[in-house]
């Protein structure tokens, strides 16, 4: 790295609250470790990693995506890798280099020691550990969801791509102007070959703009069939929203819990949508949408349920959360009701069309000894 860019490096982490820690163990993927701890950080505090976009800085990302005021407001502890012009000259995670994306290689395994270093520096909820990303960190959160389902409970991925999409930078830019169609089932094959645990996968939530000239939408359908294969539920979403002016999907488990959500945030292009009324600041990939990616994900990952209260509010909120308590439990009894009731009706239709096939085989077979 040169003295000048070394210099500039230094001036912006001086512009920033983020903090360096540089022994963190063998760092096969020569990463920066960049962490945030707000001052009222919770007793076992949950964490988030969070992966900046091509031609960002993780400072620059977590300013734009107001990540560590959530962190301030709701107490979590924040892990930010930072990639550097040595590794990638547009400073993108390299999520399609093979060695950079397997278990136990490379970056990926870079950002696994970081995490282990949290977990025992700052006593970290090993159920509470979860991962996001834009673009090319947002490809990079998708490996680390393959590779280590074990660690990390969910992610979120912005204007990102399946995993295992690319194995070279040529690849990439083709997958990056058009997902190559793939099957549902090569799609989940390419997850589940990546970690031999694969007990239990993450949830996952996808973002991405309509109008995306840089990473083409149809990856974002990619992905969704990806992991929808992987935790084996059908491709029909089971709920469509509209929040905040823009579409959400939704796909539950069996429990009725959501495991999958997709946003298509209309008539936006490649960037981390905001807003700035919820602390974004528009910028550079950093798009003022009318929603906040950042609030929607840490309700998904269950981070907004840590904010502190008082023992008298928390009493108070109890009391009041009462009826609503009831209404969501029966709300999940319907899901439930309602997965069951399309698995059933999976099961008729394949049944119906085996009976069909199977008729038609007779019908052709009749045919040929006459």
């Amino acid at each position: 790295m040169s003295l000048v860019l070394t210099i500039v490096n230094a001036w912006r982490r001086s512009l920033s609250h983020l903090q360096e820690v540089e022994d963190f163990g063998t760092n096969p993927g020569a990463l920066q470790m960049l962490t945030y701890l707000p001052d009222n950080l919770s007793p076992r505090p949950a964490l988030l990693v969070v992966l900046h976009g091509s031609m960002q800085s993780a400072a620059n990302y977590d300013r734009g995506a107001g990540w560590s005021t959530l962190a301030d407001r709701y107490g979590f502890a924040l892990l930010m890798p930072e990639q550097s012009g040595r590794n990638n000259l547009n400073r993108s995670f390299n999520w399609f280099q093979r060695n950079d994306t397997q278990r136990g290689e490379g970056e990926a395994h870079s950002i696994v020691q970081m995490v282990e270093q949290m977990v025992r520096d700052h006593d970290i909820d090993r159920r509470r550990i979860f991962v996001t990303g834009l673009s090319a960190g947002g490809a990079m959160t998708l490996a680390m969801l393959a590779t280590y389902p074990d660690v990390f409970a969910a992610g979120a991925v912005i204007a990102g791509l399946p995993y295992g999409g690319a194995a070279n930078a040529q690849e990439a830019l083709r997958c990056m102007f058009q997902a190559p169609p793939k099957s549902s089932r090569e799609l989940g094959d390419l997850v589940r070959e990546a970690s031999p645990n694969r007990n239990i996968w993450p949830k996952l939530s996808v973002w991405h703009g309509s109008a995306d000239r840089t990473v083409k939408p149809s990856n974002a359908g990619e992905i969704i069939k990806q992991w929808l294969d992987v935790h084996g539920l059908p491709l029909m979403p089971m709920s469509d929203q509209i929040v905040d002016g823009h579409s959400r999907q939704v796909w539950w488990n069996a429990d009725g819990e959501t495991v999958i959500e997709s946003y298509t945030i209309m008539d936006m292009g490649h960037g981390t949508p905001l807003t700035q009324s919820e602390g974004g600041v528009a910028g550079p990939y950093m798009i003022e949408a009318g929603i906040s990616s950042s609030a929607h994900i840490a309700e998904f990952f269950g981070l907004t349920d840590t904010l502190r209260r008082t023992p008298a509010e928390t009493t108070e909120l109890s009391r009041r959360a009462l009826p609503f308590g009831a209404l969501r439990k029966a709300t999940r009894s319907h899901r439930i009701r309602a997965v069951r009731a399309w698995r059933n009706m999976s099961a008729t239709i394949h049944e119906g069309i085996e009976r069909r096939r199977a008729n038609k085989e007779v019908h052709v077979r009749s045919v040929v000894k006459r």
